[in-house]
């Protein structure tokens, strides 16, 4: 099947950050990996023109494809597909939770630009405990720019420019791992950089048990808002006060010199929790 002839006839518009996937074994791995049952739906967020939608609907009982832009839903409504459902809306904008009364996978090639409000979107934010979205999602297939997937998967000992927000706010809520890269060919037009597939597992219950979700999410959020100052100082900017720092690190044994992206998710929890126990 020839995605690229077909992908040609097709203006795409750069402001949506349309990248059309013309690559038939991709299409296939992200079939495989989604593990897609008769019985499953499954949420399709920007879809285009239909390359991977035709495929998943041989394959799950529904698919709903969210798509922004009427072009493409005028070609997605040429699949004539029954177990297809479009909607023309910004995905940002819906409320996933109420598409469907099942649990429901969610397979997506985003524009780069809007990643991490479209993970957010779909797993809650650090502090958002009973996300309605994410309480519905089974797993979610991403493709994402390669880049953007390290970020995604890194840990402390990663190199620091890949370790930071977007790494907490998308392992808190799910477990996450790089499935394949895909390489620039692999779309039309060819976008600047190299994809990967990424699959997120959501999680019942957060990555950390803490007294205080918000207070986590203000000192992470501190920790990485100044990469080049030590933990002490971002903290400080952060508005804790001095005592309750010097006490904390203290207690955890942390040198004044410790950075933010030296620390790992779960010493930045225990942190936290001091910060609160020292703020009196």
């Amino acid at each position: 099947m020839n995605y690229f002839e077909r992908a040609k006839f097709f203006r795409t518009k750069k402001r949506l950050g349309q990248n059309f996937l013309i690559d038939g074994e991709v299409i296939q791995d992200i079939i495989d990996f989604a593990d897609i049952s008769p019985d499953d739906v499954v949420v399709e967020i920007g879809p285009g023109v239909g390359f991977v939608t035709e495929q998943l609907v041989k394959y799950a009982k529904k698919v709903i494809a969210i798509e922004l832009d009427e072009e493409a839903i005028k070609e997605l409504q040429k699949l004539n597909a029954p177990n297809l459902e479009i909607i023309h809306n910004d995905v940002l904008k819906t409320d996933l939770s109420s598409l469907c009364e099942e649990n429901f996978k969610v397979v997506a090639n985003i524009p780069y630009y809007i990643t991490s409000p479209i993970i957010a979107h779909l797993l809650g934010e650090i502090d958002d405990l009973s996300n309605k979205n994410r309480n519905k999602i089974k797993d979610i297939i991403l493709m994402v720019q390669e880049e953007v997937a390290r970020r995604m998967v890194a840990d402390e000992n990663s190199p620091s420019k890949q370790y930071g927000l977007l790494t907490i706010l998308s392992q808190f809520w799910a477990d996450v791992k790089i499935l394949r890269l895909v390489g620039r060919r692999c779309f039309y037009p060819a976008p600047k950089v190299n994809s990967a597939l990424v699959k997120l597992d959501v999680r019942k219950t957060p990555k950390l048990e803490l007294s205080d979700y918000s207070h986590f999410r203000r000192t992470v959020k501190a920790a990485f808002a100044q990469r080049r100052k030590n933990i002490k100082n971002c903290l400080l900017s952060g508005g804790f006060s001095k005592d309750s720092i010097l006490k904390s690190m203290q207690n955890l044994e942390l040198g004044e010199n410790t950075r933010g992206e030296k620390l790992s998710i779960q010493m930045l929890g225990k942190l936290s929790e001091e910060l609160i126990k020292n703020a009196n």
